[in-house]
């Protein structure tokens, strides 16, 4: 049986208690997160007060022996957004977790003093441990010094020093396979919120722990085999991501006019190709790293890989698609080394490479360094670290950095900058940019799987037809993989291949004892996002929330020359079931 550990960080003593899932049983990942939130959370408290809640909760199938199920979600009141939050990342700690019957831990309240605790997890149960001398320490840092008093058969949640400070551009690194902090909970700024808390790090023990047991286990077996031989057909998850990482989309689309660049003035950017996923594979091989490589056990696809400087040293995990985007193309850069630099640094400091990235280009437009200018954008971030007041404009977001510099042409949904993919070129983009609860997230719902990969079909991008419905599926869809710690990509094969969604399925029903269908994905996922848009309404959210910035609407985007077709009244509709 699963269980909640509620720790109050306002006792004198951190206290910490143990409870049945009770209502928010058959709840995972996402769903519950974003339960816990929505019911437990005042929605007009501040997101660094101690009325917030930061929550984590592994997915369904966490801390089993079925591939892909490693992710983990953290939830809570946004400090960038306003409004609820759920962000998610791969790496161990979700497993590990999982694999100790924790369905999720709770951090309430707020430390009184200036204080800084780690919270220790294991078989023998869970402890909160003053340690002020991890103090501002960087991930990396950290998990060297967690390393040498704990072992190696540890996972590890963190924060670095921008979580610290309270920035909301902060993000929750957790560790990989190697143990090193190389995962993150990026978007939303929920480092602020766990730093809030006081915590600087949980670390799980998870030395003598096995997968868990499924009832029926040779359903089980039988279910997972299927979903892995989809999952190896499928070209995308077999072939494409395992060879060169998420950055094979560069090239992809930047030929289809959707890359933003120079802060979303333009759709293509001349450098592309030279950071493309493929040039990274390259230069990863020849200089030792791995564009293969998995970031929990039990990934099969294997798209994070491994970057090497010029001299064949470690520097960074593959520096993911949006990241290269968010320093590169964004920012007029096309230094694969820089960009790998500038991904250390967020890594090591605890920051959203997105909103980072986003940030620099807003500085950008704003005339204060100029575009391309990489090793200005290395300072800047070097600047957060130090925490001095330009440090703390940028770590704070795209939105806080156009207000402090006057910029009215700021990228951003609910204070979320966006990502890699200009809606003006993929509109079922811009509709999931504009509606989902979270802000302007990609992931959310993916219309470009459709609009520019054509799996499960083909909406035309470049019309406002259709595309209210392919975000509306979309987003169902994924509030539910969020909540099984499934990796979204599985979607990609799901979306082509029945077999491969009814072996999802059919993971889940022989691991519970549930015979849950298709029908019950859908209500599944409405129920989600049901919970997340009451959170937001009663937070003082309305519909002119769920709006794309003026300029997508009247600046035409080279090449196509479009502009964001959906109408308002149209964007209304998309939870009207």
């Amino acid at each position: 049986m699963k269980k909640i550990i509620r720790i109050n960080m306002s006792k004198d003593v951190p206290e910490v208690v143990e409870e049945a899932m009770g209502r928010y049983e058959g709840l995972g990942g996402r769903g519950l997160t974003s339960g816990i939130v929505s019911s437990e959370v005042e929605p007009l408290c501040h997101p660094l007060g101690e009325e917030n809640k930061f929550v984590i909760a592994p997915g369904l199938l966490g801390g089993t022996a079925s591939a892909m199920s490693g992710r983990l979600s953290v939830g809570c009141k946004s400090p960038l957004t306003g409004g609820i939050k759920e962000s998610n990342a791969g790496g161990q700690p979700g497993q590990a977790l999982a694999r100790l019957g924790i369905g999720a831990v709770v951090i309430e309240g707020k430390p009184r003093g200036g204080d800084l605790y780690k919270i220790e997890v294991s078989k023998s149960g869970v402890r909160v441990v003053k340690d002020n001398s991890l103090k501002m320490l960087t991930n990396y840092e950290l998990i060297e010094r967690l390393r040498k008093d704990y072992g190696d058969k540890i996972a590890v949640m963190s924060v670095g020093p921008a979580g610290e400070m309270r920035l909301s551009g902060a993000s929750v690194a957790c560790t990989d396979m190697e143990l090193r902090p190389t995962r993150h909970c990026g978007r939303g700024g929920v480092g602020a919120v766990m730093g809030s808390k006081g915590v600087k790090a949980i670390i799980i023990d998870e030395s003598e722990t096995k997968a868990l047991e499924p009832r029926d286990p040779e359903g089980f077996r039988d279910a997972n085999r299927r979903f892995v031989l989809g999952l190896q057909r499928h070209p995308v998850t077999g072939q494409g991501l395992p060879a060169y990482g998420t950055n094979v989309l560069t090239n992809i689309i930047n030929e289809v006019g959707a890359y933003p660049t120079y802060n979303f003035r333009e759709g293509q950017f001349a450098g592309a190709r030279r950071i493309s996923g493929e040039v990274e594979a390259e230069i990863e091989k020849e200089r030792g790293g791995n564009p293969t490589h998995g970031c929990h056990r039990g990934c099969v696809i294997r798209c994070s890989g491994i970057y090497h400087d010029k001299d064949g040293h470690y520097l960074t995990k593959q520096p993911e698609y949006e990241t290269v985007w968010a320093f590169g193309g964004n920012c007029g850069i096309d230094d694969l080394d820089k960009i790998a630099m500038m991904d250390f640094l967020c890594d090591d400091i605890g920051l959203d490479t997105i909103e980072m990235g986003v940030a620099i280009g807003v500085l950008m437009e704003a005339g204060l360094i100029k575009w391309g200018d990489a090793d200005s954008a290395i300072s800047l971030l070097k600047e957060i670290r130090v925490g001095n007041p330009m440090g703390r404009i940028i770590g704070n977001g795209a939105e806080y950095t156009g207000r402090a510099f006057g910029v009215d042409k700021v990228p951003v949904v609910k204070g979320q900058g966006l990502p890699a993919y200009d809606p003006r070129a993929v509109q079922g983009i811009g509709v999931t940019y504009a509606t989902s609860p979270m802000g302007a997230d990609h992931t959310a719902g993916y219309s470009i799987a459709t609009n520019v990969l054509k799996s499960g079909g083909f909406v035309d991008p470049l019309k406002p037809e259709g595309q209210i419905e392919l975000s509306r599926s979309l987003q169902i869809a994924t509030a539910f993989i969020d909540s099984t710690g499934m990796c979204l990509f599985v979607a990609m094969a799901m979306m082509d291949q029945p077999e491969t969604y009814q072996a999802l399925l059919d993971l889940i029903n022989s691991f519970y004892g549930w015979n849950m269908k298709e029908s019950d994905v859908v209500e599944y996922g409405k129920r989600i996002l049901k919970m997340e848009r009451d959170f937001n309404i009663r937070a003082g959210f309305t519909s002119k929330k769920d709006r794309l910035p003026m300029f997508f609407y009247k600046d035409p985007l080279p090449p196509h020359n479009k502009v964001f077709m959906v109408k308002d009244e149209d964007l209304d509709k998309v939870f009207d079931w």
